[in-house]
């Protein structure tokens, strides 16, 4: 008798399909884990190169491109941040690692930029500098610096600002005499009289104006290889020592100039150690607080209002190029030891490169 064979039953579409569509989809995950783990490694090592140039002597930030590097800095923490979003994804250990220790650095480098080691102006400060008129013996004052672009900036925009915000000092770089004249035309004597403007090449020059009489006036108090700093000495009150004020103007690192940078800023460091002045600089130090030249002005003695303000990073360059950020904080108020910041902020103002810098400074 003949024995039936069994017939075996054909897979059906649905169960050959299954399979399918379970190797596209550990293909694509692999895929994807590949691509993050490759985002990751070369973003969180990056940012940590990037972040760790803070921290480089002053001698090798001065090498060719490294001051640009150098004044990326804070940005560096975006690129942490995308690294260990990609390095969670793809279970990167090391990455993860090398992402948090950029992002770590970050927040201890930037930390005193958000909250405040010292104390804060008083209301009476606030006040002070927000009255109908200029109060200029209370040891209040709002001052102000701008890079007016080799003259391109709208003279009238910035006297403007000087009127609304009752600024008692302003300080101006990359002056000419037409752009000096606009000034003076659009009244900005009515508001700050005394002035004393230099140029140590009779086209480009700096500047400070003020509503106080400015004493022992010269046009370069810091003998700077850059450019004519031009300086004085303003009383704000009868019981504290007179300051002197310097509008800074140092050399901008661009290609064939690093070493002349970093000289620039040596130069106006010297000023740590004289004592014969309490000293107020403002301006343009082609720098941002991740320099090390502009940590050493500071060293024990100084410090940068908007880092003392603690009301976030100030960037004031560049500031009139399209669909590019402002990036850089390159132009500062530098007060001396006693002194008190407070509404530190960047203005735009029409045809400059910079963005103008404001604060209110407490002169005890």
């Amino acid at each position: 008798m003949a024995t039936k064979t069994p017939k075996t039953s054909k897979p059906s579409a649905a169960k050959a399909v299954k399979p399918l569509r379970t190797l596209k989809k550990t293909r694509t995950h692999r895929v994807r884990n590949a691509i993050c783990a490759l985002i990751a490694a070369v973003c969180s090592i990056a940012a940590l190169l990037g972040t760790a140039t803070h921290i480089l002597p002053e001698e090798m930030q001065a090498w060719p491109y490294m001051p640009i590097v150098v004044s990326l800095v804070p940005w560096f923490t975006l690129l942490a941040v995308i690294a260990l979003i990609c390095a969670i994804i793809s279970k990167r250990v090391t990455s993860i690692v090398l992402a948090i220790l950029a992002i770590g650095l970050q927040m201890f480098w930037q930390y005193p930029f958000f909250v405040s080691q010292s104390a804060k102006l008083p209301r009476a400060a606030i006040a002070a500098v927000s009255g109908a008129s200029i109060n200029t013996d209370d040891g209040y004052a709002r001052l102000m610096t701008c890079n007016v672009y080799k003259g391109r900036a709208d003279a009238r925009e910035i006297v403007d600002l000087v009127r609304s915000e009752h600024v008692e000092v302003l300080a101006l770089q990359e002056t000419t005499d037409a752009f000096v004249n606009d000034l003076n035309k659009a009244g900005i004597a009515s508001y700050l009289p005394y002035s004393q403007v230099a140029s140590s090449d009779g086209v480009y020059g700096n500047g400070l104006w003020s509503a106080s009489p400015l004493g022992d006036p010269s046009d370069d108090d810091v003998d700077s290889s850059a450019s004519f700093m031009p300086g004085a000495t303003i009383n704000f009150n009868a019981g504290t020592t007179p300051v002197r004020f310097v509008s800074v103007h140092t050399t901008s690192p661009t290609d064939g100039y690093w070493q002349q940078w970093k000289r620039s800023l040596d130069e106006l460091a010297k000023l740590r150690f004289d004592t014969s002045h309490r000293y107020v600089f403002m301006g343009d130090f082609n720098a941002t607080y991740d320099h090390t030249p502009f940590r050493n002005i500071l060293g024990t003695r100084f410090s940068d209002a908007a880092r003392q303000a603690a009301e976030g990073l100030k960037f004031s360059w560049p500031a009139n190029i399209d669909y590019v950020p402002t990036f850089a904080g390159i132009d500062h108020i530098v007060l001396d030891s006693g002194m008190t910041a407070g509404q530190v902020r960047t203005v735009r103002i029409d045809g400059s490169d910079h963005r103008a810098l404001l604060a209110i400074v407490r002169f005890d």
